[in-house]
């Protein structure tokens, strides 16, 4: 089996709400990108309202009658049609129309689910919308926004919890960046060569944060969204194998195969969050260690040193433990010394702070994390309470230690992390 296809199988024998919540998070981008390239950008919004449609008129069909043999190619047909229907409903020009289901018929002249190179066009219409919402002229923080709601599959929550912003804002970004594509009559295409080369750094940033979403998801009952991070994978080894792929992107492959290593361990058997520290390294996919070994080593071979590099190489010294050596805390926190200096960002202050505890012990941690309770876009993250109340547990002050712990639980987060922030708690009563 490849590393992909470990990634978003269906789920046999489920109920049928469970199965279309895992195509919503497997296919619905995929299937917004078919139906963007079929009916034009400037007619995102109604490839994604048709997509919606599909996938109630799915949950409320399939209860009744049984799921059908193949699910996928059921909802790709049910939102093809709609988006065909809704053309005409919409009264466009008769021209517009009779190209659209040309084009259809030229590029799907067999059944949908009988297509041996669906896989192959999907693949190709998800990179192009990507790279289309990373078009030079979208604002970078709605480029990867758009990105993240039209391919990731992500909701607007989501989006602004990825973000460490307001709903409100996330909204919108959106909305702007569907008006500018309309405007500028952006066209749905592959770019190449240096127009490609400009959108490479926002379609990076779309694919760390779905990745970093299926890894450790910010609401809901499960802590890990496989199918997720396998689609990350897979975007972020398209681009790293097309001829444009540059080191940042290579590094980019090499931190997620190292990180979904350990998805296996993340999680116990109850579905409870299982700290690094406490992961049997014997667990891990070496396939995907392998992966993450061979992009390293690419990454390795320009002179370009981005923050994908820092953290692969910091993914990598914890991945070092597989050997039966523990993790050299002392060289990741020089790593995390270099990562402040490309991207200072408060979640990364706040993870090295955590090494910084490991190295000079908790009384350290704790006065270099003080300076982060006054930062903005950590008000209500969950882990910055939750840190402080470890260390000062570390340190014997477990009433204090209370205190942050129960402050962590009125912040967002999973259900699994909420858990064991109540277990860390009990410890201290």
């Amino acid at each position: 089996m490849n590393e992909e296809a470990k990634f978003g199988e269906p789920p046999d024998g489920q109920p049928a709400g469970v199965m279309v919540d895992h195509l919503f998070r497997s296919r619905a981008g995929q299937m917004v990108s078919y139906l963007t390239r079929m009916l034009g950008p400037k007619h995102l919004d109604l490839a994604e309202e048709v997509v919606q449609e599909a996938l109630l008129r799915a949950l409320q069909t399939w209860s009744y009658n049984g799921i059908p043999e193949n699910p996928a190619g059921w909802l790709f047909r049910v939102a093809r049609n709609a988006a065909l229907d809704a053309v005409r409903h919409q009264s466009l020009a008769v021209q517009k129309e009779t190209q659209i289901e040309a084009d259809y018929l030229q590029q799907n002249n067999i059944k949908i689910e009988d297509d041996p190179r669906l896989e192959e066009r999907l693949r190709d219409d998800e990179l192009r919308m990507v790279l289309m919402c990373c078009h030079p002229a979208l604002p970078r923080d709605a480029c990867v926004a758009l990105s993240l709601k039209t391919v990731g599959g992500f909701n607007v929550r989501e989006i602004a919890r990825a973000f460490l912003a307001e709903e409100a804002t996330i909204s919108q970004r959106l909305v702007r960046a569907k008006r500018q594509i309309r405007d500028l009559n952006l066209r749905f295409e592959l770019p190449t060569g240096l127009d490609l080369l400009a959108r490479q750094n926002s379609a990076l940033e779309v694919i760390y944060l779905m990745f970093n979403e299926g890894y450790t998801a910010q609401s809901g009952e499960d802590l890990i969204r496989q199918d997720l991070c396998g689609e990350a994978l897979r975007l972020g080894k398209l681009l790293a194998d097309s001829s444009v792929g540059t080191p940042a992107t290579q590094a980019l492959v090499a931190l997620m195969a190292f990180q979904a290593a350990r998805l296996p361990t993340r999680v116990d058997s109850s579905g409870e969050l299982v700290l690094l520290e406490d992961q049997d390294p014997k667990l891990w996919d070496q396939q995907l260690i392998a992966m993450g070994v061979l992009y390293f080593s690419r990454c390795s071979e320009g002179n370009e040193i981005s923050q994908y590099h820092v953290q692969a190489a910091i993914a990598a010294a914890h991945a070092s433990s597989i050997h039966g050596q523990g993790a050299d805390w002392r060289a990741i926190l020089e790593l995390y010394d270099e990562l402040m200096v490309l991207n200072p960002s408060p979640v990364v202050a706040l993870n090295r702070v955590v090494a910084l505890a490991r190295v000079e012990g908790p009384q350290a941690g704790l006065d270099a994390l003080r300076p982060l309770a006054q930062e903005p876009s950590l008000k209500r993250y969950y882990l910055l309470p939750a840190v402080k109340g470890r260390l000062l547990f570390d340190l014997g002050d477990r009433a204090a230690a209370a205190e942050y712990f129960r402050s962590a639980l009125e912040r967002p987060c999973s259900q699994p992390e909420r858990r064991f922030i109540q277990r860390r708690l009990a410890e201290c009563e």
